[in-house]
């Protein structure tokens, strides 16, 4: 039961129930009553992190993205999509600002302007300038995603560095002694982007814990970049027969590469990794892989985030997520000559 189905029950607007709720705005004696008999025959309670944004000023939840210039991959816009609708469950709306290079001025804005009630900030590096800038403020915010110093934060993250081992392991149980990890961007992985680091952690860890070789590469977040970087792959490493990846938006490259060369999936060669679930279930055959929960995340993120706002002085809260790696068709024993 939420806000949503309490104004259908009483034939009212999302609005007035939250007025009827919080005494924000006058609703008439004979609404309020209908919502409130709802309200009681339904047990009802409205959560009460949520009930103590009443005070805020704004109502509103603030999310940083990554620039506008920038097309958001499919994991990042279920990152979106989920902390919109776990806002609006409680009746709260979201402000987005992007931010990097010329948008640094829109989250700026968002920090001193008073717009919002709190902040979730996306896409953290290990040492991220918005972090640091929040920290100076006294706006409540969480992050998808940790730092480098991530103590003293509220975060949701996923395990990247446990998931890419995980996945190197399995692929060696399969037999595969020659693995590649296709990594994001160039940029992203300089600029300290956590999951990018994490995940060539993990990978190295594996790789050096099972004694067999390994090399890992980066990738743009598109279906070019993916071809052209499983393409040069294949040359310049032909002992290779698996790859892992946490390059979701370059999946698509990697498979018509790996056609191109003839090498069929998981026959001839096995691919995996820790990718969004559409991700997954759309490559042919479907791709073994740790399927991030993208759409838990961000529901834990407001979660967090209404603590904050409503005790500012509460310990730092961390979720690390480590989801099972889901056995599809993707992998296969590893090609012998």
């Amino acid at each position: 039961m939420n806000i949503g189905e309490i104004a259908r029950l009483a034939g009212v607007s999302r609005s007035t129930v939250s007025y009827a709720l919080t005494g924000r705005r006058a609703v008439s004696d004979k609404t309020r009553k209908r919502i409130e008999r709802v309200i009681a025959e339904s047990g009802y309670r409205p959560n009460a992190s949520a009930r103590a944004l009443k005070e805020g000023r704004t109502r509103t939840l603030g999310l940083v993205i990554p620039p506008a210039s920038r097309a958001l991959t499919d994991m990042q816009l279920g990152f979106v999509a989920s902390v919109v609708e776990a806002a609006a469950r409680v009746d709260l709306d979201v402000l987005l600002s992007p931010s990097g290079g010329d948008h640094d001025r829109s989250f700026e804005r968002l920090v001193t302007g008073q717009r919002v009630d709190g902040v979730i900030v996306m896409e953290i590096r290990l040492e991220d300038a918005r972090v640091a800038r929040l920290q100076q403020t006294r706006i409540p915010f969480v992050t998808i995603g940790r730092t480098a110093q991530p103590d003293s934060l509220s975060w949701v993250d996923v395990d990247y560095a446990h998931l890419i081992g995980r996945c190197v392991h399995h692929l060696a149980d399969l037999g595969h002694r020659h693995i590649a990890l296709i990594n994001r961007s160039q940029e992203l992985v300089a600029s300290g982007y956590g999951p990018g680091h994490r995940a060539l952690a993990g990978f190295t860890e594996a790789i050096t814990e099972r004694g067999i070789s390994g090399m890992s590469l980066c990738c743009a977040d598109d279906a070019p970049a993916g071809h052209a970087a499983t393409r040069r792959l294949l040359a310049e490493h032909p002992d290779v027969t698996a790859i892992a990846t946490i390059n979701e938006a370059a999946l698509r490259g990697v498979q018509r590469a790996l056609d191109n060369a003839g090498l069929r999936i998981p026959r001839d060669f096995s691919v995996t990794g820790v990718v969004a679930q559409h991700w997954a279930e759309d490559f042919h055959p479907p791709l073994t892989a740790a399927d991030v929960p993208a759409h838990d995340m961000g529901s834990r993120a407001v979660e967090l985030l209404l603590e904050r706002i409503a005790e500012p002085e509460s310990a730092a809260r961390h979720v690390l997520l480590s989801p099972p790696i889901a056995l599809r068709s993707s992998t296969g024993p590893a090609r012998s000559g």
